[in-house]
């Protein structure tokens, strides 16, 4: 008699429901166990699982280029930017040695010297300005 039994709609929904979320449970725990089962005996190298999985082996195999060429990369600015700081500080030391040297070559004592073999003195006397006021 329990086919004339009085079933709510509801209840069997709920019921319903409950199996399928149990199923889901159980097929995650074998897809889990597969895959750990696949690993452990090496059969996700074989020819099946890498062709159904090929998308994803070439897009972990482009990211992997990605983070070597990146490196490669930042090693390269790394030696460009210091190659380019050592030409600086050398051109920096070559710019404080022939300011020192025009320094030098320039003094007023120098230039007399120098100015003296063909000719020309120095004045003792004072320039003095000539200034001439105009009327508006």
């Amino acid at each position: 008699m329990k086919g004339n039994e009085f079933i709510d709609k509801e209840t069997m929904f709920d019921q319903e429901q409950e199996v399928k979320q149990k199923q889901k449970k159980a097929k995650k725990s074998r897809v889990t166990a597969r895959s750990i089962t696949q690993i452990m005996n090496g059969d996700f190298l074989s020819r099946e699982f890498f062709l159904n999985n090929l998308n994803y082996i070439f897009f972990i195999i482009f990211l992997l280029l990605l983070i070597v060429a990146k490196g490669y990369y930042g090693k390269q600015l790394i030696k460009d930017v210091n190659q380019q700081q050592d030409k600086l500080d050398e051109l920096t030391a070559d710019y404080v040695s022939n300011k020192a040297r025009l320094e030098e070559r320039t003094r007023r004592i120098e230039l007399v010297e120098k100015l003296e073999k063909s000719g020309l003195k120095e004045t003792v006397n004072p320039t003095k300005v000539i200034r001439i006021k105009t009327k508006q």
